[in-house]
């Protein structure tokens, strides 16, 4: 049975730390991953990974506009991403970040 979190600004499954979603496209940082800062875009079926520190695909396939929308979105928000990243690491409760509009 899967749980929300809904206190404390987290939202999302427990086993799924989904951050933002807009226009069909879900965002999430895992806490089991390291390395560099990164999140995934999920859309469709399909899964994309992108880079926070250069803001570029680096895994994964995703339609071009969804690629498009999700560096938009991104780039508003690299800050909040960079400390969700910081968070994830730490073991912390993910915030939601706005999404794109």
């Amino acid at each position: 049975m899967m749980r929300a979190a809904v206190c404390a600004g987290i939202i999302g499954p427990v086993n799924m730390p989904e951050i933002s979603r807009f226009f069909g496209i879900v965002i999430a940082i895992y806490y089991k991953e390291h390395g560099v800062p990164h999140f995934h875009a999920k859309y469709s079926g399909q899964t994309g990974v992108f880079s926070i520190v250069d803001l570029k695909l680096i895994e994964g396939r995703l339609p071009k506009r969804v690629v498009a929308l999700v560096l938009e979105w991104a780039f508003e928000h690299r800050s909040e991403l960079l400390e969700n990243w910081e968070r994830a690491v730490a073991q912390q409760p993910l915030q939601p970040i706005a999404p794109l509009e």
